[in-house]
């Protein structure tokens, strides 16, 4: 992937960490890689200065950045600086521009490019992204509650911002983001107002620290990952006294949601691409799959609709709408097909066989060949057809 906050895995989330993220090790620190970033490095000329790593991937490292133009605090891409990675930012830079040009209110509920620029460091240029500074994922909210889903009101006001940039991407700019899932989409505010360098009152880092070189930032790793061991110790002591009693009541005030401002936007934009030039090769992380990009039909906008639709369940539940898994006999595209079929009902056959690889799975009736008994789960009604961004907007659900 090649995304501005979530690209290969990475979580980018306001600082605020739950001790589930890795680290990205030192590997990638070399020719080709990753920038070694420190808090007060400066960027663009000095207008953007480092204040704290917010989180990383496989193609580069997001940073909180401070914007001493316009004193504002801003998100810092920094790509990592092999050809192929630049190619991927600069396709990136291409469709939030297009986002951005469109949108001069800013209220189309989709991250905003403020800026972008090469910086030159020892391990080559790197492209870097500058976007306004957002909160926590969804993902994390989702945590943050114990995947106990967090109540129809709240999903109601989530996906109304959600269905306002699709509609926005699909209707008026012909983009399909291909990647939709909650650890891409992002809070407008943080979970915790501590995390916010504007609530909580951060006074921004404008020199860098005394001492501070480049190969800091590599040996600090070790030093890192001694403490998000001691978050985890601390973590699992903390539940395991829950369980026994101890303190439930102040923990499940923490958890409390009131007060969270759900406002959002869509991020990451890495594997994004116009409605009429799609990428080659499979599309979706694996959960949020659809199922005509699983059996090879084509895709459209519509494929975002079915990720919108698993998201909008997980909010609601806690729970995943689909998790495959590899079984014996059978793939995990095959389970997930079969996942699909027994929550839905049974796929039309003419859909079934439509696609390159229906073969690999179905047979001529439509039948998936190595699964042969579904357990269907019944639904008031069954998705005949997948309703567009504008259309859900004007659902009275929502209203």
């Amino acid at each position: 992937m090649a995304s501005l906050f979530g690209n290969g895995g990475y979580s980018y989330s306001s600082g605020s960490s739950d001790g589930e993220d890795e680290d990205e090790g030192t590997e990638g620190y070399r020719k080709g890689g990753y920038h070694a970033a420190r808090p007060g490095d400066r960027f663009a000329g000095g207008r953007f200065v480092a204040q704290r790593k917010l989180g990383w991937g496989n193609f580069s490292t997001v940073w909180l950045a401070y914007d001493t133009l316009h004193s504002r605090f801003v998100a810092l891409k920094i790509q990592k600086s092999a050809r192929d990675y630049a190619h991927a930012a600069l396709h990136e830079i291409e469709l939030l521009s297009a986002v951005a040009k469109g949108d001069p209110t800013n209220s189309k509920c989709v991250v905003r490019l403020l800026d972008h620029f090469k910086h030159v460091g020892p391990n080559g240029h790197h492209v870097c992204l500058v976007t306004e500074f957002l909160g926590d994922s969804l993902l994390r909210l989702i945590r943050y509650n114990r995947n106990k889903g967090v109540g129809l009101s709240r999903v109601k006001e989530i996906c109304r911002s959600l269905l306002v940039g699709l509609d926005y991407l699909h209707s008026e700019l012909g983009i399909i983001h291909t990647d939709l899932k909650p650890e891409n989409v992002l809070l407008v505010s943080t979970i915790n107002p501590a995390k916010d360098p504007v609530r909580s009152g951060f006074t921004p880092i404008l020199d860098r620290p005394v001492g501070s070189q480049y190969g800091r930032t590599v040996i600090s790793f070790s030093e890192k990952m001694l403490k998000m061991r001691a978050r985890r110790a601390v973590a699992k002591i903390s539940r395991r006294r829950v369980s026994l009693g101890g303190f439930a009541a102040e923990v499940e005030k923490e958890r409390n949601l009131d007060g969270i401002s759900l406002k959002c936007k869509i991020v990451d934009f890495g594997n994004a691409c116009w409605g009429d030039q799609q990428l080659a090769g499979e599309i979706q992380t694996r959960q949020y799959r659809a199922p005509e990009v699983i059996i090879g039909s084509g895709y459209s906008y519509s494929a975002d609709m079915w990720s919108f639709t698993c998201i909008a369940f997980e909010l609601a539940t806690g729970d995943l709408l689909f998790a495959p898994k590899n079984c014996e006999g059978c793939s995990e595209d095959e389970d997930h097909l079969a996942l699909m079929m027994e929550t839905l009902g049974k796929m039309p056959r003419k859909i079934a066989t439509s696609g390159t690889r229906s073969k690999d799975y179905f047979d001529r009736h439509g039948d998936l060949k190595r699964i042969r008994r579904l357990k269907f789960w019944p639904l008031d009604c069954l998705l005949v057809e997948r309703p567009s961004a504008a259309q859900c907007l004007k659902h009275p659900w929502l209203n």
